[in-house]
C-alpha cells in the first residue's frame, strides 16, 4: 500500500512540474525594446514601418553601444521592416514597391542608409551585403533635446513628398522621400477622356489645382457647362480656369453669369466665389 501511495506521489508531482511549465511556456514576457507599426499614406501608395525600440537607459549610443561603421539593425531585437505599396524615390534613388530590411551604418560626419531584399532576420548578424536592394549616405544632425527611445517617424507630409527620420540619443537623420503623383494622375485623367464616360468637370478642377495642361482644361470644362448650362458651379469653375489661361474677357462674362445663377438659387458659397473671380479679374 506504501509502494501504491508513493508511485501516486511521485505521479501527481510529474503532473504538477509539467504543469508548471506548461503555464511558464504560456505567459507572454514582453518585450524589454518595445515594437511600433506605423503606417503612412504617401504618393498613390502606403508606407508602413515594423520595428523595436530601444532605450538609451543612460548609456552613449553612436560611436558606442552601436558602434561607427558597422551594420545596424536599425532597431533592437528583429531587423526593422519597410513595406511600401508603390514606387517611392528616397533621397533621389527609385524604390520599387516591396518588403525590405531596414539597415543602416551611422557615422560621425555621414550616415549609409541601406534597403536589403532580406527583410525577416534576427539583429544584423546575418546580413549581407550581396542582399541590399538599395543603398545611399545621408547626412546626421544633433537633437535639440535628447530622445530616449529610438523613433522613427514621418514628418512634413505632402502628396508627393516627405520626411522619415531616425531619431535618437542627440542624434537624427532624415531622409527625404518622393512621389510621381501628378504625372501619373494626369495620365489617368487623360486616358479616361477616352471612355464613354468622360470626367470633364472632376479633371479640368484637377488641373487647375496642380496647374497642369490648363488651356485643354478649359476645353473639358467648356463641355461640362455645356452639359450642365445652368449650374453656378460650372461657371465659377470656367471662369477661374479661362483667369489662369489668360482669358480675362470670357472669364468676366462667365463669372457674372454665375454670380447670376448663385444669387437667383440662394447659393451664399457660390456667390462668394464667383465674386472672387470678379475680383481678380480686377472688377470692383
Amino acid at each position: 500500500m506504501k509502494k501504491i501511495l508513493l508511485c501516486l506521489g511521485i505521479l501527481l508531482g510529474i503532473s504538477a512540474c509539467c504543469r508548471v511549465n506548461a503555464q511558464e511556456i504560456r505567459m507572454k514576457i514582453p518585450a524589454s525594446s518595445t515594437g511600433q507599426r506605423i503606417e503612412q499614406d504617401f504618393g498613390l501608395g502606403v508606407i508602413s514601418v515594423n520595428y523595436y525600440r530601444p532605450n538609451t537607459k543612460g548609456r552613449k549610443i553612436f560611436g558606442g553601444m552601436e558602434p561607427y561603421g558597422l551594420v545596424w539593425r536599425t532597431g533592437a531585437n528583429n531587423a526593422t521592416i519597410v513595406k511600401l505599396s508603390d514606387t517611392v524615390a528616397l533621397e533621389g534613388h527609385i524604390l520599387p514597391p516591396g518588403e525590405y530590411g531596414l539597415f543602416s551604418i551611422p557615422g560621425t560626419d555621414e550616415w549609409t542608409i541601406i534597403f536589403s531584399k532580406t527583410s525577416k532576420q534576427w539583429g544584423a548578424y546575418s546580413y549581407d551585403a550581396k542582399d541590399d536592394v538599395l543603398r545611399f549616405k545621408v547626412k546626421p544632425f544633433k537633437l535639440d533635446n535628447k530622445v530616449e527611445t529610438l523613433t522613427i517617424q514621418f514628418a512634413d507630409m505632402h502628396q508627393e513628398d516627405g520626411l522619415m527620420q531616425i531619431l535618437w540619443e542627440n542624434t537624427g537623420v532624415t531622409i527625404h522621400l518622393k512621389a510621381d503623383v501628378d504625372n501619373r494622375i494626369l495620365a489617368n485623367i487623360i486616358e479616361a477622356m477616352k471612355g464613354e464616360k468622360k470626367p470633364y468637370y472632376m479633371g479640368a478642377i484637377w488641373c487647375y489645382n496642380h496647374n497642369r495642361n490648363i488651356a485643354q482644361a478649359v476645353t473639358w470644362m467648356q463641355e461640362a457647362d455645356k452639359a450642365n448650362p445652368g449650374a453656378d458651379n460650372m461657371k465659377y469653375w470656367l471662369a477661374r480656369l479661362q483667369l489662369k489661361n489668360g482669358d480675362k474677357a470670357n472669364a468676366i462674362i462667365n463669372a457674372k453669369e454665375g454670380l447670376r445663377l448663385a444669387t437667383e438659387g440662394k447659393d451664399p458659397e457660390y456667390i462668394r466665389l464667383n465674386t472672387e473671380v470678379l475680383h481678380d479679374a480686377g472688377v470692383n
